[in-house]
């Protein structure tokens, strides 16, 4: 069981990071992978991104992807049913306006215009959370003070300092991302954040979880670096 962190139109790192599942991992089509959101935005390829994704789905099918607060926001200023909308450029969506051959003055029909089909149907099929075995995967995290059952979208796709504030008590290993770190953040039975700022400098990450291996691509990276993390509870 895979889980990548936050993308954030970086194409080439993100390609590494697949090439290391298939090839070093020898994934398989019925192994479960799931990306945590935030495919779009400041990096300079988000379209490159979107579709390296879809045909990844295509040839692993138990693939899953989650919404991230960027991807609501391009849903917001599309008029799909995200949130946020208003602020899509101003954070981070230029780069991705950019990347479908469009200036920063786009409007939301130019960009739909200009977007395949395939790539609308994704971003409109992106899930806010999915519960696995002993993991919930979510974007940024959860509301401390709820249940599972009462979690509402913009906690899961915006919380952080309530998140960190208190351990939850729920009885599942939160996987997150939204909030980078430098290097992939264990704070088990509680939480792992997979985001480790790649649109900051830093560099993308996934976790193999069964194992705690971790793998990283730095930015403009040529290879993957893996470690070994060494708690216990994996």
């Amino acid at each position: 069981m895979f889980a990548v962190g936050d993308v954030h139109g970086y194409c080439s790192e993100l390609e590494l990071i697949l090439r290391w599942m298939e090839h070093d991992q020898m994934l398989g089509s019925d192994d479960l992978v799931i990306f945590i959101g935030d495919y779009i935005d400041r990096g300079k390829d988000s379209r490159g991104v979107v579709d390296r994704l879809i045909d990844f789905k295509s040839r692993f099918p138990d693939t899953v992807f989650l919404r991230g607060n960027h991807e609501d926001m391009l849903l917001g200023f599309l008029g799909m049913g995200g949130s946020h909308g208003d602020v899509f450029i101003t954070n981070g969506g230029k780069a991705t306006l950019r990347s479908y051959g469009l200036d920063e003055w786009a409007t939301p029909s130019q960009l739909l215009s200009a977007m395949p089909q395939s790539h609308i149907d994704f971003f409109s099929s992106l899930e806010l959370a999915v519960r696995c075995g002993g993991y919930l995967f979510v974007h940024a995290g959860i509301n401390p003070r709820f249940s599972l059952f009462e979690q509402v979208a913009d906690d899961l796709l915006w919380i952080r300092e309530e998140f960190f504030s208190c351990r939850h008590s729920l009885n599942l290993t939160v996987v997150f991302g939204h909030t980078p770190f430098a290097d992939v953040f264990f704070e088990l039975p509680y939480r792992v954040g997979i985001d480790t700022g790649i649109a900051y400098g830093n560099k993308l990450s996934c976790v193999e979880l069964t194992q705690g291996i971790v793998a990283s691509v730095p930015k403009e990276g040529k290879a993957v670096i893996t470690t070994q993390n060494d708690h216990s509870t994996f």
